[in-house]
Formats: structure tokens, sequence, C-alpha cells
């Protein structure tokens, strides 16, 4: 039998934020086991970790119930929280499919450094990404733009938190989305509202299992990366997310040319055992 544990993340309190499972010693699984384990959680996010292959302290691989992807924001927050409450830190290096990533914890916090480069992939079609979303087209500011400091998001900035409240999104239209510009996730998209130094966020990514995410950590960091290239300078926000779902999440992002950290709380909510 194999140790579990479940983690509320990007919160302070059970039953908020994001929940994720991780095995501490995944060394004792059948790879075979891992997807089909991933996907009994069904959360948004299951992690396994193994012993370093370099200089970190441990090796954490991340997958969703549908596919292992290199690398996302909460699984790192709540491993280093697991590995903070275990005796490390306050700074150690976690390696993950991205590569090497820094990371601290204490005092039920965590916190990740994204230096990977951000990336824009693509301007997608707003009439598209308003059918995705379920909403009109003429509640999108600007246009909305694929990118990823890690993981790819089509953020699409709102003109209000009544218009993000109300979205609906329509699978079908995600299915066209991915077929139009295919990436490491199926078209996951990324509504965001300004409200001075907080945004507010929903991501819904339905075809990778996740019909809604109650906080977002990568999604966070490469938001994060493209508000401080827009604005030329260094950004500090706070991001709100899961509201809408009643999983209020808190993400604090602070980005500099180059380089993003993000910061959140955890709380361990389970512990058990894999008998399969």
């Amino acid at each position: 039998m194999t140790d579990y544990l479940v983690y509320d993340v990007f919160t302070d309190r059970a039953f908020g934020g994001n929940p994720l499972a991780i095995i501490p010693n995944a060394v004792e699984l059948p790879e075979a086991q891992l997807q089909k384990i991933a996907r009994e959680f069904n959360f948004s996010e299951t992690v396994f970790l193994y012993p370093p292959e370099g200089a970190g302290v441990a090796r954490a691989r991340i997958f969703t119930p549908t596919a292992e992807i290199p690398f996302a924001g909460h699984p790192v927050i709540g491993t280093a929280v697991m590995l903070g409450e275990a005796g490390l830190g306050p700074e150690f290096v976690l390696e993950l499919g991205v590569g090497p990533m820094q990371v601290g914890a204490g005092a039920g916090e965590g916190r990740f450094i994204n230096e990977v480069p951000l990336e824009r992939l693509a301007e997608p079609d707003r009439a598209l990404v308003a059918r995705a979303l379920g909403t009109p087209e003429e509640t999108i500011v600007g246009q909305p733009v694929m990118a990823g400091v890690g993981l790819p998001y089509t953020f699409t900035e709102l003109v209000d938190r009544a218009a993000l409240t109300d979205l609906v999104p329509d699978t079908a239209a995600f299915r066209e989305g991915n077929a139009r510009y295919p990436s490491a996730v199926a078209f996951a998209q990324a509504a965001f509202v300004r409200d001075g130094d907080e945004i507010h966020l929903r991501m819904f990514a339905p075809l990778d299992g996740t019909p809604e995410d109650p906080a977002t950590g990568s999604a966070a960091a490469a938001l994060g990366a493209l508000l401080c290239e827009e604005a030329g300078e260094p950004v500090r926000r706070l991001i709100r997310q899961g509201e809408d779902m009643g999983r209020p999440s808190r993400i604090m992002v602070d980005a500099t040319a180059g380089r993003v950290t993000v910061a959140g709380q955890a709380v361990r909510v389970m512990e058990g055992k894999l008998v399969a």
C-alpha cells in the first residue's frame, strides 16, 4: 500500500482553494498506474514524487485526469508546503518537467520562482473565444492571447466582474479551438477582470478533465508575465479565483522581466493509502 496526502492549495482553510493529491513515494507504483490514479482522484492535478535526478530535493511528475504535464502552479505550491512540513526549507529546488525550479516554504505558505521565458503562441479568434467562454463578443476587451511560462492558456480580459460571473462555457467551441490552436493543454481559457491591484480570474479546461479550476498557479504566473510585459515595469497582483465555484482562492504574483514569483497557502485535509 502507498501513502497519499490531499492538500487544499491557495487557501488558509479546508475546503477552499484547489484540492491536490500528493503521492510522496511514487517509486512504489507501476508506471501504468499513474494516469489511472490521477483519474481516480479526478482533481485538476495529482503529484507523484520521486528521488531527485539532479540537485533538487525531489523530482515531481504532475498528471491531470487525462495527461502528464510539465508544470502546474498549485501542485508546486502544495508540494512545497508538504515538504516544508516534513522539515525542508526555507529554500530548495524541485525538479519538474520544465527543469529545476527554485521553491520555498514556511508557515503554511509555499512559493516558486518561474524563470521560463514568456511564450506567445497565438492570438485566437475573438468570436471563437467568445463562444468557448459563453459570452457576447462585446464583453471582450482587446485581443485574446494564447501564452504561457511552461503551460499555455488563452488569456481574455472582460469588461467587468458581472461578465466574468455570467460565463457559460461551450465544450464544442473548445474542441474547435483545440483543433485550430493545438497546444499542451486543450484550448484552456483564462478569463480575467482587473480591479486595481487585484485580478479576478476564471479558468476552464474541460477537454483536459477540468470543467473549471478553483486556482491555477501556472495561469497566474503567465498572466503576471503578460501584465509585466504590458506595463514595462514590475507588477504585483493578488489574483482571486474560485469565488464563482464556492472555493475561494488567493494567489500572489510578483513579476519582473523574465521572472515570476507565485505564492500562496495550503492546508492538509486528508491522508490515506492506495490499496489497488
